[in-house]
């Protein structure tokens, strides 16, 4: 660590603090390979100081028992703030994940347009009668909130991924503990300065930073945490899951893909392109709903191939700050020499190269990968069936429709897919066919805080986004009253 590093610190307990050890790690920007912040490393005293800064806030503070219109008035406030900061947040996070800066900063607008959507849903939570006899007792039924949420957030579109979890967590009157991703934390914590301006209860919303271990195992597994919305990798999750069984905590999975896209041979070739290129090279590749496996129709194949491969080439990548730039760095070495290594046993067991394959041979720093193109005759190909999070694309031939979702279907990840047709009773059909949580049909990587999100088998469960999203981080209560004015029943006296 050198002095010239910028310098972060949590936020706990409405206020900045180091790791009690001070034990810090680096963050470095992927597309110089250099350092350039600080960040603390939290301990299992520093987690367990945050959970019960947040334990406290929603047993003894005036959160939970503040009017759900009011709480949503807080968040459209802090709506108001992020969006003079956008451009700043979205620079922080291109610096720290390599991801566009022209993406970023849209994001980061977006965000303060989802506390808007989050903080209009807060007293939209209505309860309900049930229709009991009128002699009966009178039963109602209430949604409370449910306590202290872990919201465990990855690096790719950070700021985004946390507010689909603090947003509605907020707005239901629970309190928040963020552990941000150890791959890049800064953007998180820059948001905590804008959300410390709100003026919020202290211990309502927390940021923590550190690794897996012992933080991220520390705060899942700890008695006051009552929910745990989860995004990231399936075998992080496969670490949570146990350790619910400590807190038995409501748990919620947003985890990885491999999602397919579909073109069919009456598909409109450009939009197809489009958002073949959008789902894969977008973000470098980097996104749970990646349209990594290209299922293409034989009728089309060799010529939905070649404009493939002449618009890949052509893809300009470099430094993630410049406008110019449509493809960023992967955000980790580690992610590029996972890639490599895939890519390689994939082409010794029978794959295609059709372009890329490497690393940009102009770009002498920096954790880049070219957009990477792969023919693959067989489904079990490690490039089918693993998920990369790189811009690495595997293709597969079909001639009909079953084939096509045998196909679509032939990995153990179910977050998204993609169809393009122009039938619309087989789009419909595929929408049907596909095992997914989000389909797109003659359209790619599109989304709405409006519609939830969330896979099936191995890519998770549990929806986020949406209308019924606050319902998620609530309780629901059950109170029934005696309204005959008659004693109660001897309980012993039957009939």
């Amino acid at each position: 660590m050198t002095a010239e590093l910028k310098s972060y610190q949590m936020f706990v307990a409405g206020d900045w603090c180091e790791a009690e050890a001070g034990e810090c790690f680096a963050s470095t920007n992927p597309a110089t390979e250099e350092d350039w912040a600080k960040i603390p490393a939290a301990s299992e005293a520093d987690v367990n100081r945050a959970v019960l800064a947040a334990h406290t806030a929603f047993e003894e503070g005036p959160w939970p028992r503040t009017s759900p219109t009011e709480r949503g008035k807080k968040l459209r406030q802090l709506a108001d703030l992020i969006k003079p900061k956008a451009e700043a947040l979205g620079r922080t996070e291109t610096i720290d994940t390599g991801k566009l800066f022209r993406e970023t900063r849209w994001q980061a607008n977006n965000v303060a347009a989802m506390y808007e959507f989050y903080g209009g849903l807060a007293d939209k939570v209505n309860g309900y009668v049930p229709p009991l006899a009128p002699d009966q007792n009178l039963m109602y039924v209430t949604h409370e909130p449910v306590g202290v949420v872990a919201a465990i957030v990855p690096w790719n579109t950070q700021i985004q991924l946390a507010a689909n979890k603090v947003g509605p967590a907020l707005a239901a009157g629970n309190s928040v503990v963020v552990k941000a991703s150890e791959h890049a934390s800064a953007a998180m914590l820059d948001f905590a300065a804008i959300v410390a301006e709100l003026d919020l209860p202290p211990g309502t919303f927390n940021v923590i930073t550190g690794l897996g271990e012992p933080c991220g195992r520390t705060l899942t597994a700890h008695p006051h945490v009552d929910r745990i919305s989860f995004t990231g990798g399936i075998e992080t999750a496969r670490r949570i899951i146990p350790s619910t069984a400590n807190n038995i905590a409501k748990l919620s999975l947003e985890l990885g893909g491999k999602s397919p896209v579909v073109v069919f041979d009456d598909a409109d070739l450009e939009s197809a392109v489009n958002g073949v290129l959008a789902g894969i090279f977008g973000a470098s590749g980097q996104s749970c709903a990646a349209g990594s496996r290209l299922i293409l129709q034989a009728g089309i194949y060799d010529e939905m191939l070649g404009h493939l491969k002449a618009r890949a080439v052509e893809i300009v990548v470099g430094d993630p700050l410049a406008e110019a730039t449509q493809m960023g760095p992967l955000a980790t070495l580690a992610q590029r020499e996972r890639a490599e290594r895939i890519v390689g046993l994939s082409l010794d067991q029978g794959a295609r190269l059709v372009t890329g394959g490497g690393r940009p041979s102009a770009l002498s720093k920096g954790w880049y990968y070219e957009p990477t193109i792969l023919e693959c005759d067989d489904q079990s190909l490690p490039c089918v069936q693993t998920e990369l999070f790189a811009p690495i694309l595997s293709v597969l031939r079909f001639n009909d429709e079953a084939e096509a979702v045998a196909l679509a279907n032939g990995t153990e990840f179910a977050f998204a897919g993609g169809v393009f047709t122009r039938d619309s009773a087989r789009g419909i059909r595929m929408a049907r066919a596909i095992r997914a949580g989000r389909i797109w049909v003659n359209t790619y990587r599109r989304s709405s805080v409006l519609t939830p999100f969330g896979g099936f088998r191995n890519s998770g469960y549990g929806r986020e986004a949406g209308i019924d999203a606050i319902r998620d981080f609530t309780e629901t209560k059950g109170t029934m009253i005696e309204v005959s004015g008659e004693p109660m029943a001897d309980p012993f006296i039957m009939g």
